[in-house]
């Protein structure tokens, strides 16, 4: 076997393959520094609206403003690149790409991103004690911000949700597949959650695209709010619709529901048992449930 020959022809192949489709391209260059580094800045926001969890520093209370400052001017360097690249990219899709409207809308990104910081911390605060509420178990708030899965999960669904509405593409859904892979919780980061959440145990729940949901909603372990996957004439899954259910306030799901459906509203207080199916509307105060 000639193995030179066999990697040359490899190599010509898939330098086609990669030339034709499947790979982002920003000014005749591939790449836009990759996963890892998207990664590192998803994880220094973390560490900015919990110090000392999502980092390695141990920080004085008198050094925190400084560590701060310090995160975010790093962020506001490193993710300003990104943001540069992923719009260039997404001009090249379109009518091709003016640098300079690229580079002034990711700052309005950046700033948008950061006057959100602070209400981002607020609402987790919220999910925080909704989550020592709801689970017996929990013995401290802290416990819960060191330990709970839920809490990483909602936590960079609120900043990739900010970014979604910014029309960022790509890195909000790679932000929300890292937690989807860590946690096990998998949160489209075009979901609109309201405050007080909490995902109990956390582990295959599911939350499409155009869900929203209240106030004060528990849900438990292998939840899906999801599509009905409607098509259309030819086949092709309809896409820029509302497919996926509305949530009102204080309602609780129990595991393995299913609930499916941009018609579907399950009304406010409302308790929706283990294991059952759901494609209709559930009036306010409902109890339903499997026998």
């Amino acid at each position: 076997m000639d193995f030179n020959a066999l990697i040359s022809d490899t190599a010509g192949k898939l330098e086609e393959s990669i030339r034709n489709k499947y790979h982002v391209e920003i000014n005749d260059e591939l790449g836009f520094t990759g996963r890892k580094g998207v990664y590192d800045i998803l994880d220094n926001l973390l560490s900015i609206l919990f110090p000392g969890c999502y980092c390695d520093d141990k920080i004085r209370e008198t050094e925190m403003l400084s560590f701060l400052n310090e995160r975010l001017r790093y962020v506001s360097y490193m993710f300003m690149r990104f943001l540069r690249d992923c719009l260039k990219y997404n001009c090249t899709l379109a009518n091709g790409c003016d640098g300079c409207s690229c580079d002034k809308r990711a700052e309005q990104v950046m700033e948008a991103l950061f006057k959100a910081l602070p209400q981002i911390r607020a609402t987790l605060i919220t999910d925080i004690e909704a989550a020592k509420k709801g689970d017996p178990a929990a013995e401290s708030l802290d416990e819960i911000v060191f330990s709970y899965p839920f809490l990483e999960a909602i936590a960079t669904h609120r900043i990739a949700h900010v970014l979604y509405k910014e029309q960022v593409p790509i890195i909000p859904r790679m932000m929300s597949e890292r937690a989807h892979s860590r946690t096990g919780i998998d949160i489209h980061p075009g979901a609109t959650i309201g405050e007080s959440f909490f995902i109990d145990h956390g582990t295959g729940v599911v939350i499409g695209e155009t869900t929203t949901i209240g106030n004060r909603v528990k849900i438990y372990q292998g939840v899906t709010l999801g599509a009905l996957s409607p098509f259309d004439r030819q086949g092709a899954p309809l896409s820029g619709k509302k497919s996926h259910p509305d949530i009102q306030d204080d309602v609780i799901i129990y595991a393995n529901a299913t609930i499916l459906g941009g018609d579907t509203v399950i009304g406010k207080g409302s308790i929706i048992g283990g294991n059952t199916w759901i494609t209709k509307s559930v009036p306010p105060n409902s109890m339903i449930y499997n026998t």
